[in-house]
């Protein structure tokens, strides 16, 4: 074994003891110090250990909540593509209700050498949740990057979008029509981006129609993230007197249209509604869906380029980086009804 070692750490330029860490799956060692040495059993005819057959295969995870919200799928493709273009292989992980756990999915990868996982709206966007389960991933050794949520508890990059802004843009948008009474549906409140929009929607409530928080908690309906949670919650906005709903995803964007039409109402003429997301084909709903589109684009490839870093042995920095969403108008909203009888 000795010799061996002393073989493998010559032909690779590096000392035995790393050798010996490569071998043995260690965390602690550069990702090019790893291929240097992998390489290097290759050449004097070496088997390389199963596991670290696995690992350089350039495996890469990607954990998703579930796939009915289009914008989950949309993500993973882009996140897919730019792993596939910089030669690595992307194992997508989806959770399903009543099947694995964030947990169980995350043992899995790891127990199959990838190189790193990125978290779509994990548990790290639960603010209940015990973020104690990312440093133990650390301590293997497995990079990771995490998006849509935040937790100064964990010290890892983070990607998101501006959720404070969409809904500032949204409210602006709405109230520039005219209206005044504006409701806004979204998912649990234990969510970072659940609270982010909140806050948002409440700056942006004050700051163009003078409402107070106190006045505003009352246009404030969490339900959940599914056409079914957007329909309750818009039922529940429009019996307080809504005339436009802001909803946290365009699923419940759709859910709110539907309430609206079951209660007699005409979308745009009654009621506005503005999803966000904009995922695809939600151009091509019946009215076209004003919403806040999220920068699927640039926020996948930010998070496979910062996990390739953490990959390649330079570690990212331990911050959020945060991208600004984009109004996108179309059809789902128009002038207020009080605007239209002063015209």
């Amino acid at each position: 074994m000795t010799a061996r070692l002393a073989d493998i750490a010559a032909q690779a330029g590096v000392s035995e003891a790393t050798v010996s860490r490569v071998l043995n799956g260690k965390p602690g060692v550069a990702a090019g110090t790893r291929e240097s040495v992998l390489a290097a059993l290759d050449v004097l005819g070496y088997e390389r250990p199963v596991k670290l057959r696995q690992r350089s295969a350039g495996l890469v995870g990607l954990i998703t909540p579930e796939l009915d919200n289009p914008i989950f799928p949309a993500l993973a493709q882009v996140i897919g593509q730019a792993l596939t273009r910089q030669g690595y292989t992307p194992v997508l992980a989806t959770q399903t209700p009543g099947g694995s756990t964030e947990d169980e999915l995350t043992e899995m990868l790891v127990d199959r050498g990838v190189s790193g996982i990125i978290f779509v709206s994990g548990l790290h966007a639960d603010t209940t949740a015990d973020m104690g389960r990312y440093d133990q991933l650390r301590a293997q050794g497995v990079p990771y990057v995490l998006i849509n949520g935040f937790s100064d508890k964990v010290q890892a990059p983070f990607v998101s979008p501006d959720d404070r802004a969409a809904m500032q843009l949204a409210v602006t948008h709405l109230t520039a029509l005219g209206h005044s009474r504006i409701g806004l549906a979204v998912g649990p409140k234990r969510f970072v981006p659940v609270l982010r929009k909140i806050e948002g929607f409440r700056l942006g409530m004050k700051e163009r129609l003078g409402i107070d928080e106190a006045e505003v908690e009352e246009l404030i309906q969490h339900s959940l993230y599914s056409l079914e949670g957007g329909q309750a919650a818009a039922a529940a906005l429009i019996a307080r007197g809504c005339t436009a709903i802001v909803c946290a995803s365009d699923m419940m964007a759709l859910g709110a249209i539907r309430a609206a039409r079951q209660q007699g109402l005409r979308v745009p003429q009654d009621v506005s509604v503005v999803g966000f997301d904009d995922s695809p084909l939600i151009a091509f709903t019946d009215p076209p869906l004003t919403t806040i589109r999220q920068p699927v684009q640039a926020m996948g490839q930010a998070a496979v380029r910062t996990l390739l870093e953490e990959i390649g042995g330079t570690p990212a920095p331990h911050s959020e980086f945060v991208f600004l969403p984009e109004l996108v108008v179309r059809g789902s909203t128009a002038s207020g009804p009080r605007q239209r009888r002063g015209a």
